[in-house]
Order: structure tokens, then C-alpha cells, then sequence
């Protein structure tokens, strides 16, 4: 379970706050990416944080307000799929993570960011490598910005239902490529990305030539 060592041994030696920072949304077809950075207070943790990937849709809607609440200060930034297609996923990921940080109503002076790859943001950073289910804050921003891009996917759903955006949240499932199949590429899907990309050029697409190929996760 994650926990607030990392924080506090960052804390020893610095005078403003450390804020985590998570994204979801790296592997979808459709949908934006979105960043979240969460600064906690060492005396005010909800109970029950973890990765989100670990904890039921259920259980990340419950934290999420209590996140909202306890928090000293919640930052969420999004890259958008033009944006995706026009600098990549990765850079996109960097720029939403840069974008939450910004937006913290407390300015941060450090930031724990989950994975390996270190973005630029405002703010001096280190990486944590499974860093959502290891630090509390991390954690916090992982059910954030999982919540929110869910919340985004779901409207985005009421629009274009044929896909089930609404269960798979762009992710790219069976049902997924069926809508595909069915009623081609809308303005929210990721034309950078192999599937699509496919579609577009008029190439056959099926699950087995899906995001595999571009070794990015099936869900998160």
C-alpha cells in the first residue's frame, strides 16, 4: 500500500510542498490524456488510497471527493487528441502532467511523478517507478485523473454511443473496434494511432492488429 515516506524524506530538506503526479489515458484510441497533481497534507490522507488500476470504479468514485476535500491543493491538466496526434502520446502525457502542476491553486516546489519518464514541469521532479501504488500522493493523483477522463469518456459516450465509451472509456476492445467497423472514426479518436490510422487508409483492422502492435496496454 502506498504511504508517505517519500514525501516526508523530501520534506526534510525543502520549504515548500511536494505534490504527486499521475496521468490515464496513454493507451486509449479515443479521448483525451489526462494529468492530475495532488499536494497532501501529512495530518489530513483519506483512507484507502491506492493505485487506481487496483481499486474498483466504485472505490475511485467514493475517494474522489474525499481527495477533493482533504487535499491542500488538486491540480488536473488534459492534452487533447489534436494535440496527441500532432506531438505524440508521450509529449502530450509530459504536457498534461505540466498543466495539472500548473493549475494547483499551491504552488509546488517538488513533484513525484509515477513511471520512469521525467517530464518538464515547473517545478524541480524525480520519478517513482510504480509510484502510484508506493507513494499516497501519486496515488491521489492517479485516482484523479482516472475519475475525471472516466467522467469526460462517459459524455463523450452520450454522443457517440456506438463505440461504449461508456464502459470501455476509448480503450480499445472488441466492442470498441466493432463501433469502428460500424461507423468509422469520429473527431475523438487518435488518427496518429496504428488502428485508426488503418481505418483511414482503408486497411483491414481487427483486434489482433490493435495497440498491441504499438505496445501500448490494453486497459488501465
Amino acid at each position: 500500500m502506498p504511504h508517505y515516506i517519500y514525501e516526508a524524506r523530501l520534506l526534510k530538506t525543502l520549504a515548500g510542498p511536494v505534490c504527486g503526479v499521475d496521468e490515464a489515458g496513454r493507451g486509449p484510441l479515443a479521448g483525451p490524456v489526462v494529468a492530475a497533481a495532488v499536494i497532501l497534507d501529512r495530518k489530513r490522507i483519506p483512507k484507502g488510497l491506492n493505485d487506481s488500476k487496483q481499486l474498483t470504479e466504485e472505490d475511485r468514485e467514493a475517494l474522489f471527493p474525499r481527495i477533493m476535500e482533504m487535499a491542500v491543493a488538486v491540480g488536473v491538466g488534459e492534452a487533447s487528441v489534436g494535440e496527441i496526434d500532432l506531438i505524440n502520446i508521450r509529449q502530450a502525457t509530459h504536457m498534461a502532467m505540466a498543466r495539472a502542476v500548473r493549475a494547483l491553486s499551491v504552488a509546488a516546489e517538488f513533484a513525484l511523478v509515477d513511471g520512469n519518464d521525467a517530464p518538464a514541469l515547473p517545478c524541480r521532479c524525480d520519478t517513482l517507478v510504480g509510484g502510484d501504488g508506493r507513494s499516497v500522493s501519486i496515488a491521489a493523483a492517479s485516482i484523479v485523473a482516472k475519475v475525471t477522463r472516466d467522467r469526460m469518456m462517459v459524455a463523450l459516450h452520450d454522443d457517440h454511443p456506438g463505440y461504449n465509451w461508456r464502459s470501455n472509456k476509448g480503450y480499445g476492445t472488441p466492442e470498441h473496434y466493432d463501433g469502428l467497423k460500424r461507423h468509422g472514426v469520429t473527431p475523438h479518436h487518435r488518427r496518429s494511432f496504428g488502428p485508426i490510422r488503418a481505418i483511414l487508409t482503408e486497411q483491414a483492422i481487427s483486434p489482433e492488429s490493435g495497440i498491441e502492435e504499438l505496445g501500448l496496454p490494453a486497459a488501465e
